[in-house]
């Protein structure tokens, strides 16, 4: 009788002290449920941050190659810029591929970009990505390089285009003296809107000096056939410019230059003056026309002053470039964005005309540099270091 009632004992016991860490258990949970509450209080604010995110600029670049400097240049200075300014940007190369360009943009599109900053491969079929980007209620800028036959275009942040090959020609004006100066013409892609304007301009200081017989054009016939007319149509310049086009590519102008001069003869050599659209053109040319033992000297133009054709001025092997300092570019396309972001409409300082309608443009001036101010122009500016270069004074 006492063990039943033993074990009575402390089966009831046990019951007992089970109930009890039940209860424990539960309070414990009850108070860690309280304990957690406040923590999920705290957490609200970040989803309340998250609007701010969606107003990061929203902008995509697309750029024609990785292959030339200047364009891995312009790349480092949009990420530089938009990152200091606390924005996102996507940026993407169309390797000199119309239909690469077009899937960009569309991949840009797809991404929700509002703004898109484009420098086409082939500013007419570009016109094409372009609509598809505005269709979307995407705005369009196109930057550097004008995209043709469209109304697409919001607007055109460039240099000023003309004034390039202006300040090219008058180079070579300056440094000629005397009649019969052998000149050769080189010029960039026929697809690309910016090599008619270069050539535009180079057009309008040196043609008259060709028909006055200071310069004789030495490897183009069209440029012969048209000496006498001052302003050239697109189709006349086309003529030109597909007897002299590079198509921006180092060994396609060399194999020109080198061609050129296989055609011609002693006599047309001796001191020449050459017209190459852009640096990468002219270092090229320049090799070739350097290795002529017919050739005495040699005065050739480049612009976009790109280290590898500033270390060739110092040197002796380049006579100029046209400085375009692309931070001034970076800027104005970005502030252009910004303003449409906002709804506001970016200042133009001038317009051109794509075939379809006058785009309002925002253009930046241009610098001609030789070896005499390449410490000026580009070092004290700080667009370079001086340790990038060997023997500059």
């Amino acid at each position: 009788m006492f063990k039943k009632n033993s074990m009575y004992v402390v089966l009831t016991a046990l019951i007992i002290a089970a109930s009890a860490l039940t209860a424990c258990q539960s309070a414990a949970t009850e108070e860690a449920a309280v304990v957690e509450e406040p923590a999920m209080e705290e957490a609200a604010p970040a989803e309340e941050a998250a609007p701010a995110e969606e107003a990061t600029l929203a902008v995509g670049i697309v750029l024609p190659t990785k292959d030339e400097p200047r364009w891995i240049q312009d790349e480092t200075r949009f990420k530089d810029a938009l990152t200091a300014a606390g924005y996102d940007v996507e940026i993407l190369f169309s390797q000199g591929d119309s239909a690469k360009e077009k899937a960009n943009v569309e991949a840009l599109i797809s991404k929700g970009v509002k703004v898109l900053i484009i420098c086409p491969q082939d500013g007419t079929a570009a016109a094409a990505a372009a609509e598809e980007a505005g269709a979307a209620g995407v705005k369009v800028i196109s930057y550097d390089r004008l995209i043709r036959e469209t109304d697409a275009v919001d607007y055109y942040v460039t240099f000023d285009s003309i004034a390039v090959g202006a300040n090219q020609g008058q180079y070579l004006i300056d440094n000629a003296t005397g009649t019969g100066n052998p000149l050769y013409l080189y010029a960039g892609a026929a697809s690309d809107n910016n090599a008619f304007l270069f050539f535009e301009g180079a057009w309008s200081v040196l043609q008259p000096k060709i028909a006055d017989g200071t310069f004789v054009v030495k490897n183009s016939s069209e440029a012969v056939a048209l000496q006498d007319t001052a302003e050239l149509t697109r189709d006349e310049m086309s003529k030109i410019i597909g007897q002299v086009t590079t198509n921006w590519d180092f060994n396609t102008a060399k194999n020109l230059a080198e061609a050129n001069l296989t055609a011609t003869t002693a006599a047309d050599k001796g001191v020449v003056y050459i017209l190459a659209p852009n640096d990468g053109t002219a270092r090229a040319i320049a090799d070739a026309f350097g290795t002529d033992t017919d050739v005495t000297q040699f005065y050739v133009t480049g612009q976009d002053a790109e280290i590898a054709s500033v270390q060739y001025i110092i040197d002796g092997k380049q006579s100029m470039t046209v400085f375009k300092d692309v931070r001034t570019l970076v800027k104005d396309a970005i502030s252009a964005a910004v303003a449409l972001l906002e709804g506001n409409e970016p200042v133009a300082s001038g317009a051109y005309d794509n075939g379809v309608k006058e785009v309002p443009a925002i253009q930046s001036a241009v610098v001609t540099v030789d070896k005499a101010n390449v410490q000026s122009a580009l070092i004290d500016s700080g667009y370079y270091e001086a340790s990038q270069f060997t023997g500059l004074e």
